[in-house]
């Protein structure tokens, strides 16, 4: 009974450690869930310094917590993000890029030039291989393969 008791009177401290380990965590991940956590902590830390039993503060702790991480974050991560740049980079800005074969392209392998200057290894998305000089667009992206069709098929 003693454990217990001496566990109450010091639960301040141990939500202080965990509010700013919540914190800390939220700094480094920028996801709005640890700082929602943290919030809940600081509920459980009220409930404490307001004569709450440990269960209780572990409970308001956890309601908050969630009520937060369910009802408030998505609002916020939608208004965060609504200044995002739309536009794809890297890998997926390739995607419908267009280019010329330089090296005949067949399902095994070959070169293509894009039309951001990138050479690149490509294979065929069709069966057929393609000829150097012949007009293509990329389809998808393997590693570091590009898989390109001819233009003309994606017209017909």
């Amino acid at each position: 009974m003693e454990l217990i008791q001496t566990i109450e009177d010091w639960a301040w401290i141990g939500w202080l450690v965990l509010i700013l380990l919540f914190l800390v965590i939220e700094m480094l991940t920028l996801d709005f869930t640890f700082l929602m956590l943290s919030i809940g902590g600081v509920a459980g830390l009220a409930s404490d310094l307001l004569g709450a039993p440990i269960w209780l503060q572990v409970v308001i702790a956890a309601v908050v917590a969630a009520v937060l991480v369910l009802v408030l974050r998505p609002p916020l991560l939608r208004r965060l993000r609504r200044g995002e740049d739309p536009t794809p980079s890297n890998v997926d800005a390739l995607i419908g890029l267009s280019g010329r074969v330089l090296s005949t392209v067949s399902a095994d392998g070959g070169q293509v030039k894009l039309s951001n200057g990138d050479v690149w290894t490509a294979r065929a998305d069709a069966a057929a291989a393609l000829e150097p000089g012949e007009p293509v667009r990329v389809s998808r992206i393997d590693g570091a393969t590009a898989y390109v069709r001819p233009v003309n098929e994606e017209n017909a």
